[in-house]
């Protein structure tokens, strides 16, 4: 028996032997993350614009494919190609190896692939598809970086309260041992002794918070249950729908540009919506459309949907191009969201300082507090 890193390298060491192989399988001990790494969203956005690009220049899609696979670079992406080509090269379409890597490739990049190899137009299936994971990718970045400021100022504010409730404040509990303490020094204390007696309470409560999520998480009763408070939460609620809204019209636009039917696309663009609730609404938009209903009309009863996305819907479904008019949807949604999160991100900002200016002074305020009073008590 030979093991090998991947079904390549096996290959490659039996044609060294001089052997034929007679059976090839993943080890029975290797981990899913051994037999299929996730591939990057930004090395899979450069490689379909690459592809792309060679195939436009002229180059067969198989010698195509060999080129990204011997990228040393980035071997995840390698190893992922080297077997698209090798599936290729045995027959199979593109669209059908990449189904077989459902952990390097979602469903909506099969489904552009397919309809791009069916219509004949394969390059240009490859094109939007790198456009579109690199705006999925840009976005990600962007939502991420804006929340880094927040966490880091939240994170060093809670460390300093700390610092000074665990070590700074019990330093006065002996010089203001003989008087009577003002009531705000008494719960500036208790609240010392609650931190310094029971700060395991807080890495447990976070890990039963995490625990309990990852379970609940599981049963779609909560799913629905939490994704339902945070619609109604005022500015981050009105922030994750037009998130949710923007990504389900980028999908759907992006897979009808690329020749998939509607019903396929609304199918594959109910799963990317991220919200239980919005991908109900989107099934029921899609058994309406199959009855012979406009895709708008189900889609304002949901409520869910902005009156000026619905309005374009169902003007575009009338002017017969609901593909782009979906995209234009998106990038205005996307710049709407933009918009959004910076000013709420401007309205953290100040909101975290102020909380930690107030600790700060409460701190102060209770210890000045107690020294005039042991003043005044010296005095006389």
């Amino acid at each position: 028996m030979l093991v090998a890193a991947t079904e390549q390298a096996a290959l490659a060491e039996l044609e060294r032997q001089q052997l034929v192989p007679i059976d090839l399988a993943p080890a029975a001990g290797a981990s899913a993350r051994e037999r299929g790494a996730r591939v990057p969203a930004a090395q899979l956005a450069m490689a379909y614009t690459q592809v792309g690009d060679l195939v436009k220049a002229g180059v067969p899609l198989l010698r195509a494919l060999r080129l990204l696979g011997n990228r040393k670079d980035a071997p995840k992406l390698g190893a992922v190609f080297n077997e698209l080509a090798d599936e290729v090269e045995d027959g199979a379409e593109l669209g059908a190896a990449m189904a077989k890597r459902p952990d390097a490739f979602k469903n909506v990049h099969v489904a552009m692939v397919r309809a791009g190899e069916k219509g004949g137009f394969l390059e240009s299936a490859l094109h939007r598809l790198g456009g579109f994971v690199q705006h999925q990718v840009e976005l990600r970045r962007k939502v991420v970086g804006s929340s880094i400021y927040p966490v880091v100022v939240a994170t060093v504010g809670l460390l300093i309260l700390l610092g000074l409730f665990i070590f700074f404040i019990p330093l006065f509990r002996e010089q203001f041992a003989d008087i009577e303490l003002p009531t705000l020094t008494k719960l500036l204390f208790a609240l010392s002794d609650a931190v310094r007696n029971g700060w395991w309470l807080g890495p447990v409560l976070v890990v039963g918070v995490s625990v309990g999520w990852y379970v609940g998480s599981k049963k779609p009763r909560v799913r629905r249950a939490a994704a339902t408070a945070l619609l109604r939460t005022p500015q981050v609620g009105r922030l994750l729908r037009d998130l949710a809204v923007a990504r389900f019209c980028r999908v759907l636009g992006t897979l009808l540009a690329s020749g998939v039917p509607m019903l396929e696309a609304l199918r594959i663009a109910k799963d990317a919506a991220g919200f239980q609730q919005m991908a109900e609404a989107i099934e029921e938009a899609a058994a309406s459309v199959r009855s012979g209903e406009p895709l708008a009309e189900p889609l304002e009863r949901s409520g869910l949907f902005p009156d000026d996305v619905i309005e374009m819907v169902s003007v575009a479904e009338a002017a017969n191009n609901l593909d782009s008019v979906l995209v234009s949807v998106a990038d205005t949604l996307d710049a709407r969201v933009d918009r959004l999160l910076t000013t709420t991100v401007r309205l953290i900002e100040p909101l975290l300082l102020l909380a930690i200016a107030c600790g700060v002074v409460f701190v102060a305020v209770g210890l000045i507090l107690a020294m005039m009073r042991l003043t005044s008590a010296v005095q006389f």
